[in-house]
């Protein structure tokens, strides 16, 4: 029976992980194709304030209700691959846990949220303002890549230890 458990608890994380590891490729992925090249293409203040107000609505949104639960969702995987290792199934298991905690979710902490921490407490367009502008996208959208990339290899290990388990 704990056997039987453990197996149901595995698969649950593991769809959950993968669902929520792939809406959020999904969403970066829409930063990184479209959002970002159309923000880039307005007046700086314009773009300036368009990230400031995403910034601060994405925070108090259902995004955060995905985000977060997935990157502890993938600690749990971790974990279970290790007490358990089924050989494949636990190496893309841990695979998928460390692409979205690292690449996706600690990569937004330690780069993205700084950048967008500095982007809040500017305004105008004036010649400062123009240029953090001009570095931030292309900055911050390098490090979306990087997110959207790894949301989405973690969603596919996820994908794969399931059919494997």
């Amino acid at each position: 029976m704990e056997r039987l458990t453990m197996q149901i608890i595995l698969i649950l994380s593991l769809v959950a992980a993968a669902i929520g590891s792939g809406l959020v490729a999904g969403i970066f992925f829409a930063f990184s194709t479209f959002i970002m090249t159309a923000f880039s293409r307005i007046p700086a203040e314009q773009g300036i304030a368009a990230m400031n107000s995403i910034n601060v609505t994405i925070v108090r949104s259902p995004f955060m209700g995905l985000f977060v639960p997935t990157a502890i969702l993938c600690l749990v995987i971790a974990v279970l691959a290790l007490i358990d290792w089924r050989g494949g199934a636990s190496f893309l298991m841990l695979a998928g846990a460390a692409l979205y905690i690292f690449a996706s979710f600690l990569s937004t902490i330690i780069f993205n949220v700084p950048m967008n921490d500095a982007l809040a407490k500017v305004g105008g367009n004036g010649p400062e303002a123009v240029q953090l502008w001009t570095t931030y996208v292309r900055d911050w959208t390098w490090w979306n890549h990087v997110r959207t990339i790894a949301s989405l290899l973690a969603s596919v290990a996820f994908v794969r230890a399931l059919i494997i388990v």
